[in-house]
Protein backbone atom coordinates (compact mmCIF):
# COMPACT_ATOMS: atom_id res chain seq x y z
CA UNK A 1 0.00 0.00 0.00
CA UNK A 2 1.24 3.50 -0.83
CA UNK A 3 0.38 6.95 0.54
CA UNK A 4 -1.59 7.47 -2.72
CA UNK A 5 -3.85 4.54 -1.79
CA UNK A 6 -4.53 6.07 1.63
CA UNK A 7 -5.02 9.71 0.69
CA UNK A 8 -6.34 9.34 -2.85
CA UNK A 9 -5.48 11.41 -5.92
CA UNK A 10 -5.07 15.17 -6.23
CA UNK A 11 -8.43 16.11 -7.70
CA UNK A 12 -11.46 18.33 -7.90
CA UNK A 13 -13.98 16.48 -5.70
CA UNK A 14 -16.14 15.32 -4.23
CA UNK A 15 -15.37 11.64 -4.96
CA UNK A 16 -12.21 9.85 -6.05
CA UNK A 17 -14.25 7.08 -7.66
CA UNK A 18 -17.18 9.05 -9.09
CA UNK A 19 -15.30 12.24 -10.01
CA UNK A 20 -11.53 11.71 -10.36
CA UNK A 21 -11.95 8.22 -11.81
CA UNK A 22 -14.59 9.45 -14.25
CA UNK A 23 -12.32 12.27 -15.43
CA UNK A 24 -9.53 9.74 -16.05
CA UNK A 25 -11.92 7.53 -18.04
CA UNK A 26 -12.89 10.50 -20.20
CA UNK A 27 -9.25 11.47 -20.74
CA UNK A 28 -8.23 7.91 -21.66
CA UNK A 29 -11.13 7.72 -24.13
CA UNK A 30 -10.03 10.99 -25.75
CA UNK A 31 -6.49 9.62 -26.10
CA UNK A 32 -7.76 6.36 -27.59
CA UNK A 33 -9.76 8.35 -30.13
CA UNK A 34 -6.68 10.45 -30.85
CA UNK A 35 -8.50 13.78 -30.81
CA UNK A 36 -11.25 15.73 -29.08
CA UNK A 37 -14.64 14.26 -29.98
CA UNK A 38 -17.24 16.32 -31.80
CA UNK A 39 -19.95 14.35 -30.00
CA UNK A 40 -20.13 11.95 -27.08
CA UNK A 41 -22.81 9.69 -25.65
CA UNK A 42 -22.24 8.85 -21.98
CA UNK A 43 -24.27 5.90 -20.67
CA UNK A 44 -23.89 5.46 -16.91
CA UNK A 45 -24.26 2.10 -15.15
CA UNK A 46 -24.94 1.11 -11.55
CA UNK A 47 -23.75 3.57 -8.90
CA UNK A 48 -22.57 5.95 -11.63
CA UNK A 49 -26.17 6.09 -12.86
CA UNK A 50 -27.72 6.31 -9.37
CA UNK A 51 -25.51 8.95 -7.77
CA UNK A 52 -23.42 10.29 -10.64
CA UNK A 53 -25.25 13.59 -11.00
CA UNK A 54 -24.63 14.49 -7.35
CA UNK A 55 -20.97 13.53 -7.57
CA UNK A 56 -20.39 15.30 -10.88
CA UNK A 57 -19.62 12.06 -12.72
CA UNK A 58 -21.15 13.32 -15.96
CA UNK A 59 -19.23 16.60 -15.76
CA UNK A 60 -16.02 14.75 -14.94
CA UNK A 61 -16.40 12.45 -17.96
CA UNK A 62 -16.98 15.48 -20.18
CA UNK A 63 -13.97 17.23 -18.67
CA UNK A 64 -11.74 14.27 -19.47
CA UNK A 65 -13.00 14.24 -23.06
CA UNK A 66 -11.98 17.91 -23.25
CA UNK A 67 -8.46 16.95 -22.17
CA UNK A 68 -8.66 17.92 -18.48
CA UNK A 69 -6.89 16.06 -15.70
CA UNK A 70 -8.84 15.21 -12.49
CA UNK A 71 -7.33 18.20 -10.66
CA UNK A 72 -8.29 20.77 -13.32
CA UNK A 73 -10.26 23.60 -11.60
CA UNK A 74 -12.38 24.02 -14.74
CA UNK A 75 -13.95 20.58 -14.27
CA UNK A 76 -17.25 21.83 -12.77
CA UNK A 77 -17.72 24.02 -15.88
CA UNK A 78 -17.15 21.20 -18.36
CA UNK A 79 -20.66 21.26 -19.86
CA UNK A 80 -20.32 24.96 -20.65
CA UNK A 81 -16.80 24.47 -22.01
CA UNK A 82 -17.96 21.53 -24.14
CA UNK A 83 -20.61 23.74 -25.77
CA UNK A 84 -17.99 26.41 -26.43
CA UNK A 85 -15.70 23.78 -27.97
CA UNK A 86 -18.46 22.45 -30.23
CA UNK A 87 -18.63 19.05 -28.50
CA UNK A 88 -22.23 17.83 -28.15
CA UNK A 89 -23.09 15.61 -25.18
CA UNK A 90 -25.84 13.04 -24.65
CA UNK A 91 -26.11 11.57 -21.15
CA UNK A 92 -28.19 8.55 -20.22
CA UNK A 93 -28.25 5.30 -18.28
CA UNK A 94 -27.64 1.69 -19.22
CA UNK A 95 -27.20 -1.75 -17.65
CA UNK A 96 -23.88 -3.46 -18.35
CA UNK A 97 -24.02 -7.16 -17.58
CA UNK A 98 -21.46 -8.21 -14.99
CA UNK A 99 -19.88 -4.75 -14.83
CA UNK A 100 -18.42 -3.00 -11.79
CA UNK A 101 -21.00 -0.65 -10.18
CA UNK A 102 -18.97 2.42 -11.18
CA UNK A 103 -19.00 1.85 -14.93
CA UNK A 104 -19.80 3.79 -18.08
CA UNK A 105 -20.14 3.14 -21.78
CA UNK A 106 -18.89 6.00 -23.95
CA UNK A 107 -19.58 6.39 -27.68
CA UNK A 108 -17.44 9.18 -29.07
CA UNK A 109 -17.19 10.51 -32.61
CA UNK A 110 -14.08 12.09 -34.14
CA UNK A 111 -14.28 15.09 -36.50
CA UNK A 112 -13.93 12.80 -39.51
CA UNK A 113 -16.86 10.63 -38.41
CA UNK A 114 -14.93 7.72 -36.89
CA UNK A 115 -16.79 6.27 -33.89
CA UNK A 116 -15.14 4.65 -30.88
CA UNK A 117 -16.97 2.77 -28.13
CA UNK A 118 -15.28 2.34 -24.76
CA UNK A 119 -16.55 0.61 -21.60
CA UNK A 120 -14.60 1.42 -18.44
CA UNK A 121 -14.89 1.21 -14.66
CA UNK A 122 -13.68 3.38 -11.79
CA UNK A 123 -12.17 1.16 -9.10
CA UNK A 124 -11.64 3.72 -6.32
CA UNK A 125 -8.84 6.08 -5.40
CA UNK A 126 -8.83 7.45 -8.94
CA UNK A 127 -7.83 4.08 -10.42
CA UNK A 128 -9.68 2.92 -13.53
CA UNK A 129 -9.90 -0.09 -15.82
CA UNK A 130 -10.80 -0.09 -19.49
CA UNK A 131 -12.97 -3.18 -19.98
CA UNK A 132 -13.74 -3.20 -23.70
CA UNK A 133 -13.15 -1.26 -26.91
CA UNK A 134 -15.66 -1.45 -29.75
CA UNK A 135 -17.21 -4.46 -28.02
CA UNK A 136 -13.91 -6.34 -27.82
CA UNK A 137 -12.74 -7.50 -24.41
CA UNK A 138 -9.79 -5.65 -22.93
CA UNK A 139 -8.42 -5.02 -19.46
CA UNK A 140 -5.89 -2.29 -18.82
CA UNK A 141 -5.37 0.67 -16.51
CA UNK A 142 -4.43 3.39 -18.96
CA UNK A 143 -1.32 4.14 -16.92
CA UNK A 144 1.07 2.87 -19.62
CA UNK A 145 1.18 3.30 -23.41
CA UNK A 146 -1.11 0.54 -24.67
CA UNK A 147 -1.78 -1.18 -28.00
CA UNK A 148 -5.09 -2.94 -28.59
CA UNK A 149 -4.86 -5.10 -31.71
CA UNK A 150 -7.70 -7.08 -33.25
CA UNK A 151 -6.21 -9.73 -35.51
CA UNK A 152 -6.85 -13.02 -37.24
CA UNK A 153 -6.13 -15.93 -34.92
CA UNK A 154 -3.31 -17.65 -36.76
CA UNK A 155 0.17 -18.93 -35.83
CA UNK A 156 2.94 -16.39 -35.57
CA UNK A 157 0.87 -13.23 -35.01
CA UNK A 158 2.04 -12.68 -31.44
CA UNK A 159 5.66 -13.25 -32.43
CA UNK A 160 5.38 -10.85 -35.38
CA UNK A 161 3.89 -8.08 -33.25
CA UNK A 162 6.54 -8.58 -30.56
CA UNK A 163 9.21 -8.53 -33.27
CA UNK A 164 8.05 -5.18 -34.65
CA UNK A 165 8.12 -3.65 -31.18
CA UNK A 166 11.55 -5.14 -30.47
CA UNK A 167 12.99 -3.65 -33.67
CA UNK A 168 11.80 -0.26 -32.49
CA UNK A 169 13.32 -0.79 -29.00
CA UNK A 170 9.93 -0.97 -27.29
CA UNK A 171 9.84 -3.15 -24.17
CA UNK A 172 6.55 -4.96 -23.47
CA UNK A 173 5.52 -4.54 -19.83
CA UNK A 174 2.40 -6.75 -20.00
CA UNK A 175 0.45 -8.69 -22.61
CA UNK A 176 -3.06 -10.16 -22.59
CA UNK A 177 -4.57 -12.39 -25.27
CA UNK A 178 -8.24 -13.03 -26.01
CA UNK A 179 -10.04 -14.84 -28.83
CA UNK A 180 -13.62 -15.72 -29.73
CA UNK A 181 -12.76 -19.14 -31.18
CA UNK A 182 -9.81 -21.04 -32.60
CA UNK A 183 -8.98 -19.68 -36.03
CA UNK A 184 -11.42 -16.78 -35.62
CA UNK A 185 -10.60 -13.31 -34.34
CA UNK A 186 -8.26 -12.55 -31.47
CA UNK A 187 -7.35 -9.48 -29.45
CA UNK A 188 -3.92 -8.55 -28.10
CA UNK A 189 -3.58 -5.94 -25.37
CA UNK A 190 0.05 -4.87 -24.95
CA UNK A 191 1.28 -2.34 -22.39
CA UNK A 192 4.77 -0.92 -22.92
CA UNK A 193 7.41 0.78 -20.79
CA UNK A 194 7.78 3.68 -23.23
CA UNK A 195 5.87 5.49 -25.94
CA UNK A 196 5.56 3.51 -29.15
CA UNK A 197 6.96 5.30 -32.23
CA UNK A 198 4.43 6.26 -34.89
CA UNK A 199 6.40 4.23 -37.44
CA UNK A 200 5.92 1.06 -35.38
CA UNK A 201 2.20 1.76 -34.93
CA UNK A 202 1.78 2.30 -38.69
CA UNK A 203 3.76 -0.86 -39.46
CA UNK A 204 1.56 -2.93 -37.18
CA UNK A 205 -1.64 -1.35 -38.48
CA UNK A 206 -0.69 -2.36 -42.05
CA UNK A 207 0.48 -5.87 -41.13
CA UNK A 208 -1.40 -8.73 -42.84
CA UNK A 209 -3.91 -10.26 -40.46
CA UNK A 210 -4.38 -7.11 -38.35
CA UNK A 211 -8.03 -6.10 -38.59
CA UNK A 212 -7.95 -3.05 -36.31
CA UNK A 213 -5.46 -1.28 -34.06
CA UNK A 214 -6.06 1.32 -31.36
CA UNK A 215 -3.15 2.99 -29.59
CA UNK A 216 -3.34 4.72 -26.22
CA UNK A 217 -0.67 7.42 -26.41
CA UNK A 218 -0.17 9.02 -23.00
CA UNK A 219 1.28 12.11 -24.65
CA UNK A 220 -2.10 12.81 -26.22
CA UNK A 221 -1.89 11.22 -29.65
CA UNK A 222 -3.22 14.34 -31.36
Amino acid sequence: MTIFDIMGPVMVGPSSSHTAGAARIGLITRRLLGTQPVSAELLLHGSFAATGAGHGTDRALAAGLLGMEPDDPRLPRSFELAREAGMSLTIGKTVLKGAHPNSVLLRVTAPGGRVLEVTASSLGGGRVKVCSIDGLEASFSGELPTLIIRNQDKPGMVAEVAGVLSRHSVNIAAMQLYRDMRGGLAVMVLESDQSIPAQAVDELRAYPGVERLVYLDLEGGE
